[in-house]
């Protein structure tokens, strides 16, 4: 497969990616090019802005949650009708799971994707120091091979020529281009990150802003060159590689400004093994959509939305009612503080809410929990045996103001940063509800498992 690809990344956290890869993708698309973009790592709020700059969905590639077999799976598969892939990196290039290895990182995607590298650096007040950083990063894993350099926040023209002629005289990449400060609009930002894109805050004017910005200080046709330098990827298919929607299964998919943190090739394998999905809006309809054999509630911000929540009592209602006829009930994060017996807010006042939990769930002034976890089953649940393990990760600025003594403990936890596993994975009856966020596409034994349960389910 001949797909022309480039991985935008940059030396740190906090020099622009997202928002030079967004004008790129608008840019390119405003040529009329079809741009299948790509994070890298777990984030799902950039996505929500790629996304809308295709016109396309975004997907996470992630080598720590999932597996090079899978990722290039996966790439090969939606890339099938593209004109070129942007893979917009996460953190610096070599940041990712271990300190020691490539392992979770923007480059362990471009390694297994042979994908060149345009490596955005910050140019603000760099001068000559700016060739040494940028001969850092090629020599560091030569391996990964930096096709060309980005300088962001650049002074003024003067100051790239400057920048592009200390590469030329290290025989460094070249310069693609320069993005002066304060050209590119700022995104807003919320205590997750980045707000979760929708047409009201991200619209058609700010990305052409974005689009001209990068326009007028990166040469599309060098990106371009650069992406089409990348040799043939050999097409695999670890999986079913077509989409056969069978109305065997109807499953509810919580979508709405409270809840819509999923990953789309999660959905797309529970469609690909016979699930109708269905959405439905815990903050505007009155009631479930009929026969449901299931209901899977992610993450969002129902924190942001909670008064309007609990005003919701029919929908509340028809929850309440649907987990006492056993039907499944899986909950992830925000999911999780939906099920709960309600939020407590950071001013103390409580929105009371499903009650399936026999907690409450309140805010923390400051972030409770990021990073991979590692889900050990510790008996059977509904995503498979005991012993059976997935990936995923937590983000979340809310706790449990206890444990509910009344539900199943399914997963041991393992955090990255600690050795000692925690207990979780709350189960009672078929409710299952969890702060980690599982990528089960790439563990189809964990998919297949889910499904059972879900035929075993109400009609």
């Amino acid at each position: 497969m001949n797909i022309p690809r480039l991985v935008i990344a940059g030396t740190q956290s906090g020099v622009g990616k997202t928002s030079l890869t967004l004008g790129l993708v608008a840019a390119l698309s405003r040529r009329g090019l079809r741009v299948q973009t790509f994070k890298a790592g777990p984030d799902y709020l950039d996505p929500t802005y790629l996304a809308i700059a295709s016109g396309r969905p975004c997907y996470n590639l992630d080598g720590w949650m999932t597996s090079e077999a899978f990722v290039r799976e996966l790439f090969c598969r939606v890339c099938s009708d593209a004109d070129v892939a942007l893979i917009e990196g996460v953190m610096g290039l070599f940041d990712g799971a271990d300190p020691a290895t490539l392992e979770g990182s923007t480059a362990e995607v471009a390694q297994w994707l042979d994908a060149p590298v345009a490596l955005v650096v910050n140019a603000h007040g760099a001068g000559r120091s700016f060739a040494a950083t940028v001969h850092g990063f090629c020599t560091f894993v030569p391996e990964i091979r930096i096709a060309g350099v980005i300088a962001n926040r650049c002074g003024s023209d003067r100051h790239a020529d400057w920048l592009s002629a200390s590469l030329s005289s290290a025989s460094l990449p070249p310069l693609l281009g320069a993005v002066k400060r304060g050209a590119l609009p700022e995104l807003p930002s919320r205590h997750l990150g980045l707000v979760t894109a929708d047409a009201k805050q991200f619209s058609q004017a700010v990305l052409d802003q974005l689009a001209d910005a990068v326009e007028a200080g990166v040469s599309l046709d060098k990106v371009l060159q650069a992406a089409q330098g990348a040799p043939a990827i050999v097409e695999i298919f670890a999986a079913s590689p077509t989409l056969t929607i069978s109305n065997e299964l109807r499953l509810g998919i919580a979508r709405d400004d409270a809840f819509h943190f999923y990953y789309p090739d999660n959905l797309q394998a529970l469609e690909r093994s016979g699930c109708e999905l269905v959405s439905f809006s815990p903050l505007h309809d009155s009631a479930l959509p009929p026969d449901l054999n299931g209901i899977y509630i992610g993450g969002g911000y129902p924190e942001e939305h909670a008064q309007t929540l609990a005003a919701n009592g029919a929908m509340l209602e028809s929850i309440r009612q649907f987990a006492a006829k056993n039907g499944v009930i899986y909950a992830e994060c925000g999911g999780l503080m939906y099920l709960s017996q309600g939020i407590e807010m950071l001013d103390g006042s409580r929105h009371p809410l499903l009650g399936l939990l026999s907690v409450w769930t309140r805010m923390c002034p400051r972030r409770k929990s990021l990073g991979y976890v590692e889900a050990v089953l510790t008996r059977e649940s509904l995503w498979g045996q005991c012993g059976d393990r997935l990936r995923g990760h937590e983000f979340h600025y809310s706790e449990l103001t206890s444990l509910p003594e009344d539900c199943e403990r399914a997963y041991a936890l393992h955090y990255r940063r600690s050795e000692q596993p925690v207990a979780e994975g709350f189960q009672r009856g078929s409710v299952f509800a969890s702060y980690a966020h599982l990528h089960f596409a790439s563990r189809p034994g964990a998919v297949a498992h889910f499904v059972s349960r879900l035929k075993s389910s109400i009609p």
